[in-house]
């Protein structure tokens, strides 16, 4: 992900009423926002709140009703004006621009989709993909061209000439999203985008957006109530307080992890942490050795020095070849053998960084070694031990209030693992 920020918000404030200039001084006092409204009339929706949000990153606003999040995300492209505060958009302050200077950024940096579609029923779909670029001035044939594109992408192909109550639900959020690519914008606002839809097309359409971010790469700011949801899609997740504050930032694991205050940890209390929580958290770094620099003798020191039986090898590289036990290296030693290679073990289980805990637990509970941490170029990083992952399976468990015995554990991973092997056996006979 690029570290350039794409949007940077400075202690934005909105306040809705008669005279939102009479909030401030009630606000600087720290009253809540119900004395604020009793006394002034105003209602504070967004108080304070700062952040940026990086190029190519999905960035998820989240908190429940009242919060403020779908006031604050209508105020980074200006369909609400903030009453305090500075929004940059690429350096420049959205708050300060004239209405051609808006209507530029509203027609060709950012696009926005809504919660409740907004389709126009007396127009084909292709038509209402089309919609914006017609009232921004394109001609026909060049509108028509990315509209199709656009349809396309979103998976539409051949409904263009239908309309939206011919399309279920989730096809129709796909043509809102079809909308605003039309342009390509930089950025695309989703503001409780898929909430209108049932649980199970909802699922897909959160698949899908994380297919089609792997393609298109935008800057996405995503609104949402759904913790779930927000752990699933964000890269970074800024949790609003039912008093228009931001209460937590942070990576989908930080706000797992280490929860700011009493609110956040409530909201995540009851969260399978296992499926969010990496590989990474866990890690620990061990020592490793190095062919063909390093054989037998060393491995034997260095297995002995950390009382333990065996230990990776790498190469100058540090790609991973294997590892060797001690029973072994004492052998060639002893033979004064110097190459590692005739006895190094391929059969370990690795993962990479990011995987979440809760997909190796059935490696923990089958493996052998420790499980090897590697890179997506299979560069060694650490290890994790079994015991550490099985232990914080079975704490989350605990925690969630429904535990999972280890009887079960290993059923689960037994039907996987005859899954897995079905699906195996037909592959290779051409099933």
């Amino acid at each position: 992900m690029s570290e350039k920020s794409r949007i940077k918000v400075e202690n934005l404030y909105k306040i809705f009423g008669p005279n939102p200039q009479k909030a401030f001084p009630l606000i600087e006092k720290g009253l809540e926002r119900s004395d604020i409204l009793a006394k002034t009339g105003n209602v504070v929706a967004v108080r304070g709140v700062s952040f940026d949000i990086k190029e190519k990153e999905t960035f998820v606003i989240m908190g429940l009703s009242g919060s403020g999040k779908s006031t604050l995300i209508r105020c980074l492209n200006r369909l609400i004006k903030a009453t305090r505060g500075a929004i940059y958009i690429d350096g420049k302050d959205i708050l300060k621009m004239d209405k051609e200077e808006l209507r530029q950024v509203r027609r060709y940096t950012m696009s926005m989709v809504f919660q409740h579609f907004g389709l126009l029923p007396h127009r084909n779909i292709v038509d209402n993909v089309e919609y914006g670029l017609e009232l921004g001035g394109m001609n026909k044939k060049e509108r028509l061209e990315k509209a199709l594109s656009a349809i396309e992408l979103v998976g539409l192909k051949g409904y263009e000439n239908s309309f939206p109550h011919e399309l279920s639900g989730g096809m129709q959020q796909r043509v809102g999203l079809a909308r605003a690519l039309a342009n390509d914008p930089e950025v695309l606002l989703m503001d409780e985008a898929f909430s209108a839809l049932d649980p199970l097309i909802r699922a897909q359409m959160q698949d899908e957006l994380l297919e089609l971010q792997a393609k298109m790469h935008k800057t996405i700011v995503f609104i949402t109530h759904d913790l779930d949801e927000a752990l699933k899609l964000g890269d970074r997740i800024l949790i609003l307080g039912p008093d228009g504050t931001a209460r937590q930032l942070g990576t989908p694991e930080e706000i797992l992890s280490n929860p700011a205050d009493d609110y956040v940890a409530r909201f995540v209390e009851k969260v399978d942490k296992t499926k969010v929580i990496t590989v990474a958290s866990l890690m620990r770094k061990a020592p490793v050795i190095t062919i063909p620099r390093e054989g037998p003798g060393a491995a034997s020191r260095a297995m002995e020095n950390n009382k333990t039986s065996s230990i990776y090898v790498v190469d100058s590289d540090r790609h991973l070849k294997g590892l060797v036990r001690i029973d072994d290296t004492v052998k060639l030693y002893r033979k004064k053998e110097r190459d590692l290679e005739p006895v190094l073990v391929k059969d370990f289980y690795s993962a990479y960084e990011d995987t979440p805990i809760a997909d190796l637990l059935g490696v923990a509970l089958t493996a052998k070694y420790p499980i090897a941490v590697i890179d997506k170029d299979f560069r060694y990083k650490g290890l994790v031990d079994r015991a550490t992952i099985i232990n914080e399976v079975q704490e989350d468990a605990e925690n969630l209030e429904s535990p999972m015995h280890f009887t079960q554990m290993e059923e689960s991973i037994s039907s996987k693992t005859r899954e897995t092997a079905s699906h195996e056996e037909a592959e290779a006979s051409g099933e």
